[in-house]
């Protein structure tokens, strides 16, 4: 199985340790292409409208400045440095060391910088959203897509793919729709399913933590129905040969975020 992640928006910087070796992260391949977005983001980032082009406020002013010196910023694992409520909710600390071994084969999380990274790939802490449009790149999910498709559908050859990312993100590269599942999450609210998006993360990260901790590995859409069925209501919307499976999450009237640790 392969699972697919957003990054978060905000993520957490190394406190100490070496900067990043490209050549220490999965999909060579890709580092042309990060090594000249490295260098977009560091022009933009020194420019006085580096805040506008980024799409952030005055109070993330400390994040876009280290992006003119991610080449020299510590590393750290990439499950520590993307931080929020989905990787909350996944724990990766609380994982065993089999389990912890299983999430660093199984998960890739889809960056604006990276293209795509492990979960122990060792990455500095930085700014920058898949929706942005950067100088003479332009926007990055279509910049990314044709780069990302030949490495990522080779990586997924063979495995079902668990795609928990948001919309953005899913831009950037479509998976083999026959062995493909989206995570939607919704609520009942009156009787009625309801769209949520706090609730969806951590139900995301949640879902991705049973599929480490079950003990089995899902490779199938029918067997993550299963596997999903075993901690929620769930259902499955059969894909088409141009459209993926999608794997419906229903909370209950009665759910309420639960804080972890």
């Amino acid at each position: 199985m392969l699972i697919l992640l957003p990054p978060s928006e905000g993520k957490k910087p190394a406190s100490s340790g070496e900067p990043f070796d490209t050549d220490s992260l999965q999909f060579p391949e890709l580092n042309p292409h990060r090594h000249q977005l490295l260098d977009a983001l560091a022009e933009v980032s020194r420019g006085e409208h580096a805040l506008e082009v980024l799409g952030v406020g005055k109070s993330l002013v400390a994040e876009v400045t280290r992006n003119i010196e991610l080449h020299s910023e510590p590393a750290a694992a990439a499950h520590s440095v993307y931080s929020g409520v989905l990787f909350e909710a996944l724990g990766y600390d609380r994982l065993n060391a089999c389990q912890q071994k299983l999430a660093d084969e199984s998960i890739l999380v889809i960056s604006a910088l990276w293209g795509a990274v492990g979960f122990a790939d060792q990455i500095p802490a930085y700014r920058l959203s898949m929706s942005v449009k950067l100088p003479e790149v332009g926007k990055l999910a279509s910049w990314w897509k044709p780069k990302l498709a030949p490495v990522l559908d080779a990586r997924a050859e063979g495995e079902l793919v668990i795609d928990c990312r948001s919309s953005t993100y899913a831009a950037a590269w479509v998976p083999n729709p026959a062995m493909s599942v989206s995570v939607a999450v919704f609520q009942l609210r009156g009787g009625v399913r309801k769209v949520v998006s706090h609730f969806a993360k951590h139900t995301r990260g949640e879902l991705a933590a049973h599929l480490l901790t079950r003990g089995s590995e899902v490779g199938s859409p029918e067997e993550l129905l299963a596997a999903a069925q075993e901690k929620w209501e769930a259902q499955l919307v059969a894909g088409t040969k141009r459209k993926v499976h999608q794997l419906n999450i229903i909370l209950p009237e009665d759910h309420a975020f639960r804080a972890i640790g």
